[in-house]
């Protein structure tokens, strides 16, 4: 006598629940995710089982999946498939709606209710999911929204950002099939991350023009899902997203501490694309370890793959960002001038243009010619206009101007005198006023140890208690730096 498709499930149940054991926890697990499931069918060797979401149906499918499997083939034998079906939210009219594709390949959708086909393939032991496809939902010609300006190719390299650029080129290259996914970048205000996520869409789009790249901004996203539940598609919206290639959504923090039903839709878009090796960038101004506020199934999903952090750029890469811009933009500076400005604006990259910016309008406003006098009227104002951060740049700058000496001459290895004071002034400095370790300090200072470093800095604070041409050279200097 041929069983029924409820008396295979119970007889499923049972196994599984002597698998699970009788812990207290593996008792609530098994309440939580098998006792709502409610079998519907049984064609052959196919048993189809109802799950109450898509979210029961992927929980189940990493956590549980090597159980259900074991279970199927005892019961239906080898070459027993198990078939979902998936009770969506709510349709347009409002009703509660399955979704399927039965192995078939059929999609009729006006008579049969649509399912997800999991088959438990005997010959490689492997679960192979096949897609969905949501009445109504076609695949569409989607505008990426991407920013032209922002490319790969004026995005400059640093020891700031080498990092998070290589990475982006390699996703560009094979978006979805390498272990950068998802790939998020973080750092503070205005250190590049929209301009390099923008760059890595169109790098994708250049080299895959078939795929299709969407950029948004998070508040484009909870926007655009507010708007879904007022007019009921939130599934419609859901699906859109699921037809992109590569997602980049940009300054996920601001979903902190609110949006709980924004954030379940995204874990639910982020899920699917991340199954069909789709690729998916997010920017945040935090790392994942700092973020709070964020629903932790959410949180746990964006440590996969790679956190790629941009820093404050150092005086180099500040000024090979000034010099590019003013090759695009096609005007000619003096090269102390460009010095000057990269030395003095250390913030961040944003204000770093933005006082070119406003140098090159005072001149041309002005008729003035650009010079160093102008650019240091210019910068002080707009320098005591922002918080100036003390770096080691800044402290090498202000004790080389005071010795007359080349900024490189700190970096050497030269024994000279007043060269080894300038550099163990820096030091002192540095220790005192920053908070880089003695390591950085010395890899910035001539590549010393972090011994070297301490040894400087203990031979400075004695001097100035005994030696008043010392005393008078660290007051002189650090005037400098509240100037």
């Amino acid at each position: 006598m041929t069983k029924s498709h409820k008396t295979v499930w119970n007889e499923c149940l049972v196994i599984i629940k002597d698998i699970l054991g009788k812990d207290p926890k593996q008792e609530k697990a098994f309440k939580t995710w098998f006792e709502p499931i409610v079998p519907v069918g049984l064609d052959d060797s196919t048993l189809t089982i109802q799950v109450p979401s898509q979210f029961y149906y992927e929980y189940i499918e990493e956590h549980y999946i090597d159980i259900i499997r074991k279970v199927i083939r005892t019961q239906l034998g080898p070459q027993g498939r198990l078939q979902y079906s998936i009770v969506m939210d709510q349709n347009i009219s409002g009703r509660p709606f399955t979704i399927s594709q039965p192995s078939t390949g059929s999609h009729d959708t006006q008579n049969k209710p649509k399912s997800i086909d999991i088959n438990i393939n005997p010959d490689n032991d492997r679960v192979l999911p096949n897609p969905f496809i949501i009445p109504g939902i076609q695949k569409v010609k989607i505008q990426s929204q991407l920013n032209a300006t922002y490319t790969l190719d004026n995005f400059v390299e640093g020891s700031c950002n080498r990092l998070a650029r290589a990475a982006g080129f390699a996703v560009a290259d094979k978006p979805g099939s390498t272990s950068f996914n998802p790939l998020l970048l973080h750092g503070g205000v205005g250190l590049g991350k929209t301009h390099l996520a923008n760059a890595i869409g169109l790098k994708t789009k250049e080299n895959h023009p078939d795929m299709t790249v969407l950029y948004v901004t998070s508040e484009q996203f909870l926007q655009q899902y507010a708007e879904a539940g007022k007019s009921k598609t939130i599934n419609d919206f859901i699906h859109f997203y699921e037809m992109v290639d590569v997602l980049i959504i940009d300054d996920i923090q601001f979903w902190a501490n609110k949006a709980p039903r924004t954030q379940e839709a995204f874990f639910h878009i982020f899920n699917y694309l991340h199954q069909k090796n789709k690729q998916i960038i997010i920017t945040s101004d935090k790392s994942p370890a700092d973020l709070q506020g964020l629903e932790p199934r959410l949180l746990s999903r964006l440590k996969w793959g790679l956190s790629a952090d941009l820093q404050v750029p150092d005086v180099e890469t500040r000024m090979a960002i000034l010099r590019q811009k003013l090759a695009n933009d096609g005007i000619e500076m003096p090269h102390e001038v460009i010095e000057y400005i990269a030395y003095n604006v250390n913030t961040n990259v944003r204000e770093l243009e933005g006082a070119l910016v406003s140098l090159i309008a005072q001149s041309s406003l002005n008729k003035k010619q650009i010079t160093l006098d102008l650019a240091k009227q210019m910068i002080d104002k707009f320098v005591k206009s922002t918080t100036r951060e003390i770096t080691i740049d800044v402290i090498q700058k202000v004790v080389c101007d005071y010795f007359n000496l080349p900024i490189d001459s700190i970096q050497s290895h030269t024994r000279k005198r007043e060269i080894v004071q300038a550099r163990q002034l820096t030091m002192y400095f540095a220790k005192k006023m920053t908070k880089s370790s003695l390591a950085i300090i010395g890899l910035q200072c001539g590549n010393k140890d972090h011994a070297t470093v301490l040894h400087a800095c203990k031979t400075i604070a004695n001097l100035v208690e005994s030696d008043k041409q010392v005393q008078h050279w660290v007051d002189d200097i650090e005037k400098r730096f509240k100037d």
